[in-house]
């Protein structure tokens, strides 16, 4: 099984530890992992913004990048979710293919390989929080609660008003900041009420967001994603404990 990593821009650029945990974890877990150098963004950001022109390179580059990979995996619904509901409609040759092989990193652990005890243990109290485009989007369902749950020394909290936007949106915290600010501070709210020491999602877009209003407010959660957990054993839960891939978020 060939299978090629999709890191998305976010990752690429400010949570590169991320992209070290998902192959940590699938290579743990027997998969051989690619990582072709041509791939680049997914366009959602000029697709989104109405630069439909200027998306279709990048729908083009994508299914290039990743042509001959049985799946292609990534550790974000939102990008994931704009490969697999706007790829499709370009007319660039292997588009629609590709983005029929393209998985979030939680439909491909439970859906491809049947698993949700990967050997992770993470002693320490996680709330988790899903994203729009995971929960409304994907469809991500129970996936990313049935893996945390396997996790040991793990305990998993519920969070109040979990289905609620975190406010983050991409471009829509730029063009609406003051709306996008007071629905980071309910979120916040929210995962400091669980007493949680972490909150976790499957997009670091979200936890950006979530954590900046976090840290801004001086609290001491953490946010850490979902692929840092899975991928934590024994000898590093204390250092991903720590944000050791959510940086940008945390400092």
């Amino acid at each position: 099984m060939r299978v090629g990593l999709f890191i998305t821009c976010v990752n690429d650029t400010l949570y590169p530890d991320t992209g070290r945990a998902v192959v940590t974890l699938l290579e743990r877990l027997g998969v051989e992992v690619e990582f072709p150098e041509a791939q680049s963004c997914c366009g959602q950001p000029q697709f989104n913004t109405g630069y439909r022109r200027e998306t279709e390179p990048l729908v083009r580059r994508y299914a290039e990048a990743f042509a001959g990979c049985d799946h292609i995996v990534t550790p974000s619904g939102s990008c994931a979710a704009m490969v697999r509901d706007h790829h499709p409609g370009f007319a660039v040759p292997g588009a629609a293919e590709a983005a029929r092989r393209t998985l979030e990193l939680t439909e491909f652990l439970v859906d491809v390989l049947g698993v949700t005890d990967v050997g992770a243990y993470y002693p320490h109290t996680v709330t988790y929080h899903p994203t729009c485009h995971g929960l409304r989007a994907l469809g991500l369902g129970d996936r990313p609660r049935r893996l945390l749950e396997k996790v040991r020394g793990l305990e998993l909290v519920e969070l109040p008003g979990a289905e609620e936007c975190c406010g983050f949106g991409g471009t829509f915290a730029m063009k609406n900041a003051a709306v996008s600010t007071a629905m980071g501070r309910d979120k916040a709210r929210a995962v400091v009420a669980t007493g949680a020491s972490a909150v976790c999602t499957v997009d670091n877009s979200c936890l950006m967001h979530i954590g900046g209003v976090l840290r801004r407010a001086g609290s001491p959660v953490r946010p850490v994603h979902l692929a840092e957990i899975l991928a934590s054993t024994g000898g590093n839960a204390d250092a991903t404990a720590h944000g050791s891939g959510t940086r940008g978020a945390t400092r």
